[in-house]
């Protein structure tokens, strides 16, 4: 249990920053409110009329986003890997190599089908 307490206290700390910035933000911070603070901001562009209940979203956008949690995902699982691999030995080499195969298979596969273009 020794092992954790460094943790748990950095977990404690973190989570009580967390908590004292944002109750104590709406306190300290300025109250000079006019129509450009509270404008949408779009990137330095002019905002874009948008419908009452919200514009609809190109599926182009969320196609790119659960791409890039997938390979995120995939490239996350190299990480044990890299520490263990002194122990795994040639078994580990030849699953990393099918894994990291399957991994560019995908990825050609996405970009053969124009997933990856914002046009």
């Amino acid at each position: 249990m020794q092992l954790y307490v460094p943790i748990l206290v950095l977990a404690v700390l973190a989570a009580g920053f967390a908590v004292f910035s944002v109750s104590i933000a709406p306190f300290t911070g300025p109250k000079r409110w006019n129509r450009a603070k509270l404008d949408a901001y779009e990137c330095g562009i002019e905002p874009t009329p948008q419908p009452v209940g919200g514009g609809r979203f190109p599926l182009k956008y969320m196609i790119t986003a659960m791409l890039f949690i997938v390979f995120d995902i995939e490239i996350i699982f190299l990480y044990p890997w890299a520490v263990a691999f002194d122990k795994l030995g040639l078994f580990g080499l030849v699953e990393m190599v099918l894994f990291i195969v399957t991994v560019l298979v995908a990825y050609a596969y996405v970009w053969r089908r124009r997933g990856l273009d914002w046009d």
